[in-house]
């Protein structure tokens, strides 16, 4: 056990970048933005708890994994995301978890939940291997740029690669990893299909393997790899090289009626114009999706809305011009609509939310509006910063230390269930007769209530009707994209 020490702190380097993706982070970024924008879209209300991604080149299967990772809303706050791959380098009896440092990419430091990763090392024998596994493999790092890019809250990762051939021993991995599986986590599975049949009998082949995996059943994906083989496709090594990996996913998914595995996407190399197709690998891409957590197309929720980069600069500069103008010269910015997108015409609310090395400051904004969403967060600016009644009016001192955050929301949806509410992923709306109040989605997550003390400090202090007062108030919820510097 001793060859097994993992006590040395050592983030893990790229060993993929240059080779299946850009080693320069402007052109990774820019390669990932034109990747999303050319996959396949999905709708935009889905409650994904895991999915499969392929883990070859971008220029092969980049546009499927970018649609895998498509399929959760923009906005979707996970806890963590389990990285699941089945080694392409060694072989050992389980698994083993990186958890040593983080993973580096061009885009920066993706961080690892050390305890987790611990916990998993020191309570389960069978993910006691060896953590230089994870040096040279790809199927792990692959994914880490797609998560790094889409998801701004930076979520941390458990990287794990499986190195058995046993499904005994991938059913102990699955056991071990079943208390990790839960709505605020994300399970990344990353797999390609069939290598090097032709064109034509990888289409066949992988539609098969898609088939067995979309029916849920462990016992049928089996007898589809086994059938497979048995065909003899000239030139097929494998049908699936993360079959185990995709045996864990089935088996923590098997015993729940929830859940719903929707397949997504599916191409191969021959339809790349840098492959040929003759010897083609297929790349399938899946969402597992919480039939709980779904909605109608019809709530038509703040997951349709999404920005650039150039117009999240641009909200930011609104904000901060129309808060520094009124602290030097008593007047309100004026704005140039032809110099607005036409995302930031769209009539939206929004709040600007002010803190200080940590803490409020003010917090004011609209729910719905007339205006534009530019002359939204221009007014909310100033309203937040000399308005907010909770606190005196900014001063120049004080604005040179502030951090700004802009939320723009979607629509109010009346609720009859708390259930319904998603912490992180919903603000609340309590109103009452005359009386009313609200708190963003965000606020959940950074106090860690939960949906009872949401609710009750919302009830208390923001809609005045006391700690109880929302169990007989009408009940809102709303999505918000909270935009960060």
């Amino acid at each position: 056990m001793e060859a097994f020490s993992q006590s040395k702190s050592t983030d893990r380097q790229p060993s993929a970048a240059g080779r299946f993706y850009s080693a320069d982070k402007q052109t990774l970024t820019g390669d990932l933005a034109k990747l999303f924008e050319s996959c396949r879209k999905t709708p935009s209300d889905w409650n994904v708890r895991a999915m499969i991604s392929p883990h070859a080149g971008y220029i092969y299967s980049g546009k499927i994994a970018a649609g895998a990772f498509h399929s959760i809303p923009a906005n979707s706050v996970y806890k963590n995301i389990f990285i699941i791959g089945s080694s392409h380098v060694m072989l050992f009896d389980g698994a083993s978890v990186y958890n040593s440092g983080d993973y580096i990419t061009p885009l920066g430091k993706a961080k690892v939940n050390r305890e987790i990763a611990d916990n998993l090392i020191r309570d389960n024998k069978v993910f006691n291997f060896p953590e230089n596994a994870h040096l040279q493999e790809h199927s792990i790092e692959v994914q880490v740029p797609f998560i790094q890019y889409y998801f701004k809250d930076n979520p941390s990762i458990i990287p794990i690669i499986i190195g058995t051939h046993y499904e005994s021993t991938v059913r102990k991995i699955a056991e071990a990893l079943k208390p990790y599986f839960t709505p605020d986590n994300l399970f990344v599975i990353s797999s390609d299909f069939s290598h090097y049949p032709s064109y034509k009998d990888a289409n066949r082949t992988d539609s098969i393997t898609a088939m067995s995996i979309s029916s849920g059943k462990p016992e049928t994906f089996l007898y589809t790899l086994k059938k497979n083989t048995g065909e003899e496709v000239p030139g097929l090594a494998t049908s699936m090289c993360g079959w185990t990996s995709g045996l864990a996913l089935l088996y923590l998914t098997e015993a729940n009626k929830n859940l719903e595995i929707k397949h997504l996407d599916y191409c191969n190399s021959g339809d790349s114009p840098y492959g040929n197709k003759s010897e083609v690998v297929g790349y399938n891409s899946f969402a597992v999706l919480d039939r709980n957590g779904k909605r109608d197309q019809s709530d038509n929720g703040s997951s349709d809305i999404v920005f650039t980069r150039a117009e999240k600069n641009q909200l930011f500069k609104i904000a901060e011009n129309s808060i520094r103008t009124m602290l030097n010269d008593k007047k309100r910015i004026v704005l140039d609509e032809k110099e607005m997108s036409e995302n930031l015409k769209k009539q939206m609310g929004a709040f600007v939310t002010l803190k200080i090395n940590g803490s409020l400051r003010g917090c004011i904004g609209r729910f719905i509006s007339t205006d534009p969403l530019y002359v939204v967060v221009r007014e909310s600016a100033i309203s937040s910063a000399f308005e907010d009644y909770r606190f005196t009016p900014l001063t120049g001192e004080e604005f040179d230390k502030t951090e700004i955050e802009i939320t723009v929301l979607g629509p109010l949806i009346k609720i009859n269930d708390i259930s319904e509410i998603v912490l992180g992923k919903h603000g609340i709306y309590i109103r009452k007769g005359a009386r009313s109040g609200t708190m963003l989605p965000q606020v959940a997550i950074e106090n860690k209530w939960t949906v009872e003390e949401f609710l009750g400090y919302t009830s208390r202090d923001k809609a005045g009707i006391g700690w109880t007062g929302w169990k007989d108030a009408e009940l809102f919820i709303y999505e918000g994209v909270v935009l960060k510097r």
